[in-house]
């Protein structure tokens, strides 16, 4: 009975225990299924809690384009990346023309470039970038100068003609010299507009540009855990902005000026460096002008810049093949006007020398050698021309000949 009941005991825990797995198996499914569907029905958010940007691209997050970017935001003409670990200031610099200077200020600049070597304990970048030449801010301010002197003149000219009706003669004299000066100024200013305006417009005209870039680590300062975010980045600018400054008065030893980007022309140079192709675009300061409070990158994929370039190649392809097509059809029908021509000098030089031999002809035989004549030289122009030969009367055979006779009589 013992054994029994112990068999019994050991075969209800057993039981127990397959009935309890199954159940915290069942839970598991069930809380994994309404996870995935909550998964579903949520929407995106960033670290704010807001929704996600999607509307460029599907499944396009803007936790996803920060990433991207590798940096967070610019601030206090700094570049703040690794969630506020790293701080970038950019230095331009405006180089000499080395190969312009003598041997003296040339060993006077290298012994100042290896100072500023000298110099460095920490590590700086060098980076160039090159642009398509912008001169749409120098255009606007011709138009703006354009208008200007049309203004004035319209204004001498409303003073002339009050000068005419009163007879005042010195004062009508004086008002053509200023007119004439004017209209002078307005067509040498139109032209620099046109001129600039049309140099614009070649992608070709390029400038390169040189900066520094100088980092700081918010690591350097030691224990952060007391201060703020704000009083981090206070701390940070003015540790980079010395180093900044100590860079660019060791640069000003080898004749290489400097000076430190703004927000905005860090943000310039930011977009440039992402939309290398597309930087025309959108001109940056006018975006900014107009208060946008975000740039967007709007570089095209790359599978619709091979496709434009394919059709512009097809394009160059087909305008070739339509020139040379076109010049090869202008020489064969010239060649042809040519010949026609002969032949129809020809047709009349025999006209006209059976018209001189008629007396010894007959009537018949006359007429049957015109035919002869026009029917052959209608085949040969027509062997010309690729037309069908047209069969002739009597009649026409005889206007025809009266044609040639009288235009050669003409002439």
């Amino acid at each position: 009975m013992d054994g029994q009941t112990l068999q019994m005991v050991t075969s209800i825990a057993i039981v127990i225990l397959v009935v309890v797995v199954a159940i915290i198996g069942l839970m598991l499914f069930i809380s994994s299924k309404q996870e995935k569907k909550a998964g579903k029905k949520s929407p995106n958010k960033d670290e704010k809690g807001k929704e996600s940007d999607s509307k460029y691209q599907p499944g396009l997050t803007r936790e996803s384009i920060y990433n991207f970017m590798e940096f967070d935001e610019i601030k206090d003409n700094m570049i703040v990346r690794k969630g506020r670990k790293q701080y970038v200031m950019v230095i331009q610099c405006q180089g000499v023309n080395y190969d312009l200077l003598s041997e003296e200020e040339k060993i006077a600049v290298e012994e100042g470039f290896v100072q500023f070597l000298n110099i460095l304990r920490y590590p700086i970048q060098l980076y160039v970038q090159t642009r398509s030449l912008n001169l749409r801010d120098i255009t606007d301010e011709y138009k703006r100068k354009v208008r200007q002197v049309e203004d004035e003149l319209e204004q001498i000219r409303i003073q002339l003609r009050d000068a005419q009706l009163r007879k005042n003669e010195k004062a009508i004299k004086d008002l053509k010299f200023q007119e004439k000066r004017k209209k002078n100024i307005l067509e040498y200013t139109s032209d620099i507009t046109d001129y600039v305006g049309r140099l614009s417009l070649n992608k070709n005209v390029l400038q390169q540009k040189t900066y520094v870039v100088v980092s700081y680590f918010s690591s350097e300062l030691g224990n952060m855990s007391t201060y703020s975010k704000e009083e981090i980045d206070n701390m940070c600018f003015s540790e980079l902005y010395t180093r900044c400054e100590s860079l660019i008065r060791s640069l000003a030893t080898s004749s290489v000026s400097g000076r430190v980007l703004n927000s905005e022309e860090l943000a310039e140079l930011l977009y440039v460096a992402y939309n290398r192709d597309d930087e025309e675009l959108i001109q940056l300061s006018k975006a900014l002008d107009a208060e946008y409070d975000a740039l967007y990158n709007i570089g095209r994929d790359v599978l619709e810049k091979k496709k434009q370039q394919i059709e512009e190649k097809m394009d160059m392809q087909a305008a070739k093949l339509a020139s040379e097509s076109l010049i090869e059809a202008d020489k064969e029908l010239k060649e042809k006007k040519a010949e026609l021509a002969r032949t129809e000098k020809v047709k009349k030089r025999a006209l006209n020398i059976v018209d001189q031999y008629k007396d010894q002809m007959s009537d018949d035989l006359v007429r049957g050698t015109k035919k002869k004549i026009i029917e052959k030289t209608q085949e040969e122009q027509s062997q010309i021309t690729g037309q069908a030969q047209e069969k002739l009367t009597n009649d026409q055979i005889e206007k025809l000949s009266k044609r040639t006779i009288k235009g050669k009589r003409t002439v």
